[in-house]
């Protein structure tokens, strides 16, 4: 009978597939072939930090808080709600910006050009007015700034959190700058490029955020109601209350956000570190077989 028993490296390997087939869809296995092995320049040498940020579980909380805090614009909420489908096809949306990320990040310098040609192509198209009647065009530098700025920060503090190897003080400016090389290609117009310019930057826009009803039921519906089996959302719950544990206090309170009844209280940030590690010991790749 015992033969019949999946090994632990069967069933690590089972849950790595189903993971990184959620995140990165159905063609996530043949577009990771093709961004890792197509020869050619990068964007990025091996070494660089926006390569060990991005390819860290932390992205999972990381990727989270950015849409939280990025909801506090309303001019970017609005753009999120009409175009992004963040509600009737989520997991698409995450499954489109994964491969943007992995493409920019780790992809030849042609095909990360040709990704942020198409996501310019894209936001060129969507010009609309918010609830309240105010414009809004989705390739506006400013507005592009602020969701650069906000994403940016997420990842970062999600990193030195909970990432395997948080980088040390000038590693996490290198960050910063590599990142900014993206968001210029975007049509950001002078993007910070260490966590001091970041700082000021997100500061900047304060006085433009707001705690609109299209952002509290984005909230809500990101950390509270997610499409997923009832089996999942107890670890999805983890991922969560730490995306909502690293906010700013008046980030928090503007989203009117609660603690997920799931996690419980005080046990947060050590439920956080235990499930990054398992999703990476559970999508690292399986140790060759020697002998």
């Amino acid at each position: 009978m015992g033969a019949f028993l999946p090994s632990v490296s069967d069933l690590r390997e089972q849950a790595g597939r189903a993971l990184f087939t959620q995140v990165a869809g159905p063609a996530g296995e043949e577009n990771r072939a093709h961004i890792h092995d197509t020869p050619g320049p990068r964007w990025f040498d091996s070494g660089r930090p926006v390569r060990t940020v991005h390819g860290d579980a932390s992205m999972f909380i990381g990727g989270l808080r950015a849409l939280l805090l990025q909801s506090l614009h309303p001019l970017a909420m609005a753009a999120v709600a009409a175009h992004s489908g963040y509600r009737g096809d989520p997991w698409g949306r995450l499954q489109r910006t994964s491969t943007f990320l992995a493409t920019t990040t780790y992809g030849t310098a042609d095909d990360a050009q040709a990704a942020v040609d198409r996501v310019r192509a894209t936001h060129e198209r969507v010009r609309r007015h918010t609830p309240s009647g105010e414009p809004y065009h989705a390739a506006d530098p400013h507005l592009l700034g602020w969701v650069h700025a906000a994403e940016v920060d997420s990842f970062l503090m999600a990193h030195q959190r909970y990432g395997a190897r948080p980088l040390d003080a000038p590693g996490a400016d290198a960050y910063v700058a590599d990142t900014a090389l993206i968001a210029e290609a975007l049509g950001v117009i002078d993007p910070p490029r260490n966590r001091e310019e970041l700082t000021a930057t997100l500061a900047a826009y304060r006085p433009e955020l707001r705690s609109t009803r299209e952002a509290r039921e984005a909230a809500h519906f990101i950390a509270h109601h997610p499409p997923l089996p009832l089996v999942a959302r107890p670890l999805y719950a983890v991922l969560a209350s730490n995306a909502v544990l690293t906010l700013p206090a008046w980030a928090r309170t503007a989203l009117r956000l609660r603690r997920p009844a799931l996690v419980p209280r005080g046990g947060e940030e050590a439920a956080g570190h235990l499930l990054t590690r398992t999703i990476r010991w559970t999508m690292a790749p399986a140790p060759a077989v020697t002998g």
